[in-house]
């Protein structure tokens, strides 16, 4: 493919295309969604009575649950005080981002776990919401508020209606049918369907009679269908984000145990789909016990990540690599490497284009990150750009950015002109690991093809890198060889570690909270800087920094830049 772009990239107007017609074909949905014929067909059969209680294995945090209870809500850095026993659902959300979080009934657990007041303001709430916007609205049916307000409600439904009169029962029933029969209903494209197909399963096996089978099979149905392109043979999701890969086991984990008190057996595809999961997770999970910031996902919390493996057998060593990411471990350091491109098409709408990106931990803590963008965060999208991760950027250029505007509206901000040829070679010794990369995202623009070797000592216990400029042959003729660009090699640092320029105006010591000595990161480059950067943690920013290693790039011959990670000395040393 010429250039290394995607045949999408080359056709503008069929981005264009597609985008008419998937916002053609959703509105079709919206307005059909809203008839009095659909709404007729989606509360039929009725619920019978409840079946199956299903557990988010997810943890729960009770004192926001208490807030709650006290009339606050406080969901992605936004407050709503409504007074105790307040309506939430008769005034404005302070942001669309609050808003998606207050309709997905995420708050659910939490207020369930504070005991008989909780589940008494869950059922409120609940039927609240049934009130006002029981009967259909776009925003709070949209399919990504729907999947997860359907999944919470499954998993809630047995409290909230312990509590209930037989008529709010089946007020309840009812509409967790109806909103699980237009969850599958709207199923569009790939991306997300086996989670919608899981929570739509999952609200099947709660309700007893003709309604709660007839959910169960169809939802059976797409589910192994979905999860056979989701699930790669490695584990990976689809997307390469190994946040979306642990959200989907979760989701897998409650609707096992959902069929198996049904007793229902789970589909083959299903099963095979948990244990490649499970194994991506034990893969991805660091040594602070959190997951990567990489590819449109967020580490999480160490608990949260704990909840999927609470049941994991022990099993053999890890592989080196998953998904297109490298692992290499020395006695004191971690590295994660993203060795792939990122998800194409549909899939790559949380997609990040940050080539070669790396993330180190030191003795169990996380030291240099990328600033851990998720669909979650309030962040904008330009931090899913070369320059939000640990890696090189060159000029002011992107290698793959989002789509804007109208046709980012009609088929999500997927990736653009994105990297497509990614290489990666592993040599492995007692005494060393060494990992070869390079990627051709810069070529197409200077001609210039990013390298990237990784020499991990193991004796020495210290990490040596290289970043290289190289010049592609085939792609001289394209450029004016004399002309200079200028390139950075970026090291985000966690908001948890100090980054101090040595007197030198070369070496930076990285130094962690509680850590006395610290880290040199050492360079040859022309010139070095401690910036401002933003890492993202629970969807909200935090302060923090990033080294930068400034260079100038000439497009005829290149230009490279060494660096060294080493453990600092004890001063003064111990006698």
């Amino acid at each position: 493919m010429a250039g290394g772009l995607p045949a999408l990239t080359r056709l503008p107007g069929r981005v264009f295309l597609q985008a008419l017609a998937q916002g053609t074909r959703r509105q079709a949905q919206r307005e059909w969604a809203g008839t009095p014929m659909h709404r007729w067909l989606l509360a039929r059969p009725r619920p019978e009575g409840l079946a199956a209680d299903p557990h988010d294995p997810r943890p729960v945090d009770p004192e926001a649950g208490r807030r709650i209870l006290d009339g606050r809500f406080v969901f992605g850095g936004a407050t709503l005080e409504t007074g105790t026993r307040g309506d939430p659902w008769d005034r404005p959300s302070p942001t669309r981002r609050f808003a998606a979080i207050l309709h997905r009934f995420d708050w659910m657990p939490d207020l369930l776990a504070t005991g008989e007041a909780g589940a008494a303001e869950g059922l409120r709430l609940t039927l609240d919401w049934s009130r006002v916007f029981g009967r259909w609205n776009g925003f709070s049916w949209a399919p990504e508020v729907l999947e997860r307000r359907t999944f919470n409600l499954a998993c809630a439904v047995h409290t909230l209606c312990a509590r209930a009169s037989d008529a709010e029962t089946a007020l309840i029933t009812l509409d967790l049918a109806r909103q699980a029969r237009h969850l599958l209903s709207s199923l569009e494209g790939p991306v997300r369907a086996a989670e919608r197909a899981a929570a739509a399963t999952l609200a099947g096996t709660t309700l007893s009679g003709e309604a709660g089978e007839q959910l169960v099979d169809r939802g059976l149905v797409r589910l192994e269908r979905a999860l056979h392109v989701t699930v790669q043979p490695d584990g990976g999701h689809a997307s390469r984000s190994p946040r979306a890969a642990l959200e989907l086991l979760l989701d897998l984990q409650a609707l096992d145990e959902a069929l198996v008190q049904r007793g229902i057996a789970a589909p083959d595809e299903m099963m095979r789909a948990m244990d490649r999961l499970t194994g991506a997770i034990r893969f991805f999970t660091l040594a602070d016990g959190c997951l990567p910031d990489l590819q449109g996902g967020e580490a999480g919390r160490r608990s949260y990540v704990a909840a999927a493996r609470a049941s994991e057998e022990a099993s053999a060593r890890l592989p080196a690599a998953r998904n297109g990411y490298q692992r290499l471990e020395s006695r004191s350091l971690q590295i994660l490497a993203d060795c792939a491109p990122p998800a194409q098409g549909p899939w790559s709408v949380t997609a990040c284009a940050q080539p070669l990106a790396l993330e180190v931990l030191a003795a169990g803590r996380r030291m240099i990150v990328a600033c851990a963008w998720s669909p979650e965060a309030n962040g904008p999208q330009a931090l899913r750009l070369a320059d939000a991760a640990s890696t090189v950027s060159v000029g002011d250029a992107a290698c793959g950015e989002p789509l804007r505007g109208f046709r980012a509206g009609a088929l999500g901000p997927r990736l653009v002109d994105a990297y497509e040829t990614v290489a990666a070679q592993r040599h492995e010794t007692r005494e060393a690991l060494w990992l070869e990369m390079s990627h051709d995202g810069w070529v197409p623009r200077f001609g210039l093809r990013h390298e990237r070797r990784l020499f991990l000592d193991l004796l020495a216990d210290e990490l040596r890198g290289e970043d290289r400029l190289a010049p592609v042959e085939a792609a001289a003729g394209d450029h004016d060889g004399r002309r200079f660009v200028p390139f950075m090699v970026r090291f985000h640092v966690h908001p948890e570690v100090r980054a101090s320029l040595a007197r030198d105006g070369k070496s930076v010591l990285l130094r962690a909270e509680g850590d006395e000595t610290g880290w040199w990161l050492r360079n040859d480059a022309q010139e070095v800087a401690v910036e401002t950067s933003v890492y993202f943690q629970d969807g909200l920013p935090k302060r923090t920094h990033q080294i930068v290693l400034r260079g100038n790039a000439r497009l005829d011959a290149g230009a490279r830049v060494r660096w060294k990670l080493a453990a600092a000395e004890a001063w003064p040393p111990p006698h």
